[in-house]
């Protein structure tokens, strides 16, 4: 093996020595920083407010925190949620405080901000209602469940979203010329690293990094990144996918495709080639929760909550571990009665609202909370179905030249046959009345 850049085993990983300083040399996030956009605005003015970056790892919280960090004049402090706990919380109130009596500023950013209990939260709470301290956290989980309501009120929360394949190829592309001019991938290795990193900065960096540093030098001087490298250092074969993402949408096909006409072999097979390939889980989870309610439906209700519970474990989890959760739920899917009455009655009952979107909700399904309202009739005639020993009334609740038309048409699949007995039993009820 050749000597490589990377000798000293001290160095920093490629990515940190990579951090940007400067919004002009971050990757992503053109929505928050793009000239004129409301971060990008905010950090400029170095009119920082409290605030939650939320996103996936590796899409940039933590540098847009140390960017934040260069410009402004306030005092930053670097804080993380997995190595303090009250006391440190104090001790940097106590330094706060200090700061805001000479008149300085202080923001406090705070690492993995939901790793907090709400003890811990709930120690901020009274420096940032006061503005003895302006907080940053940032998090990877849903900041409207992980952090207390009331910190959560008081910071303006930004959404960061994980990075697509063209930023990362051209993050990539500047890795290598930071390596140095030896070091040398194509742009469709480039693409194959972004692809397997699934939005992810940091661990693309880190691939690239690792795939340099296992690349013998050729005789030319050359360092040359191939498909054989990064097989070794991911454990798994080359992305199949073609630039125009042909192949991404073939696999995502036979996936479906399988599980609607109940294959389950066919529909693991295809699964494990979209996983191995590098495919973001929760990508194919999405198309799994489409597929619960398109082709199951009501034939097997249970299918949805199945499905739910698989991306919640993709989404907890991760891979490769998670790889076990969508087999479960596919092998279901695949093997459940079908029915796809549910997504027929959506998109006909979609037809008719696109051809009478001005049609006026009927007086009597309206509510009436006040008394011009109930003036206007708002509400006037409105049969309370509980009122009624069937559960069931004759009102009409369709809009009026509408009437007659039939959106669900349940199948005599699985237990589908149920909600069909269900609806005649309505249905002939009705026409007695």
């Amino acid at each position: 093996m050749a000597e490589s850049l990377f000798i000293n085993p001290t160095d920093e990983p490629l990515a940190a020595r990579m951090r940007p300083d400067s919004l002009e040399d971050f990757a992503g996030q053109e929505h928050l920083i793009a000239p004129g956009k409301i971060l990008r605005r905010i950090i400029d003015s170095d009119k920082i407010p409290s605030m939650i970056f939320w996103g996936p790892p590796g899409v940039g919280k933590t540098t847009l925190a140390r960017i934040i960090a260069t410009k402004t004049k306030a005092e930053f402090i670097n804080f993380s949620a997995v190595t303090s706990g009250i006391k440190e919380i104090r001790d940097v109130m106590k330094q706060a405080e200090s700061n805001r009596n000479f008149g300085e500023r202080t923001i406090l950013f705070v690492d993995e901000i939901h790793r907090f209990n709400k003890a811990q939260q709930d120690a901020f709470l009274p420096f940032v209602e006061k503005g003895a301290i302006i907080l940053i956290g940032a998090t990877t989980e849903n900041p409207s469940f992980e952090i207390n309501g009331a910190l959560l009120s008081r910071c303006k929360v930004f959404v960061l979203k994980a990075l697509n394949v063209e930023d990362l190829v051209k993050l990539l592309q500047r890795a290598l010329k930071f390596l140095g001019n030896n070091f040398y991938a194509d742009d469709e290795i480039l693409k194959a690293i972004a692809i397997f990193s699934n939005g992810d900065a940091r661990a693309a960096l880190s691939l690239l990094e690792m795939a340099a540093n296992n690349t013998e030098t050729n005789s030319d001087g050359k360092i040359i990144i191939t498909n054989e490298i990064l097989e070794q250092c991911t454990s798994r074969k080359s992305l199949l996918y073609d630039k125009n993402g042909e192949e991404h949408y073939n696999l995502i096909s036979a996936l479906h495709k399988s599980m609607r006409n109940s294959d389950p072999d066919a529909a693991v097979y295809w699964l494990s080639r979209m996983l191995e390939s590098g495919e973001d889980p929760l990508y194919i989870a999405r198309r799994v929760l489409r597929f619960a309610s398109e082709d199951v439906g009501l034939a097997e209700p249970s299918a949805l909550s199945m499905a739910v519970a698989a991306y919640q474990a993709c989404h907890f989890i991760g891979m490769p571990e998670c790889s076990v959760h969508l087999a479960q739920v596919v092998i279901h899917l695949s093997i459940s009665p079908k029915s796809n009455s549910v997504d027929v009655a959506y998109n006909s009952a979609r037809n008719d609202a696109l051809k009478n979107l001005a049609e006026p909700v009927p007086l009597h399904l309206r509510n009436a909370p006040t008394k011009l309202m109930r003036e206007l009739e708002y509400g006037k005639n409105y049969k309370f179905a509980h009122d009624y020993d069937e559960r069931i009334t004759n009102m009409q609740c369709l809009p009026e030249n509408l009437i007659g038309h039939e959106y669900y048409k349940p199948t005599e699949q699985g237990i589908e046959i149920r909600y069909k007995n269900r609806l005649e039993q309505i249905k002939e009820w009705k026409r007695r009345q």
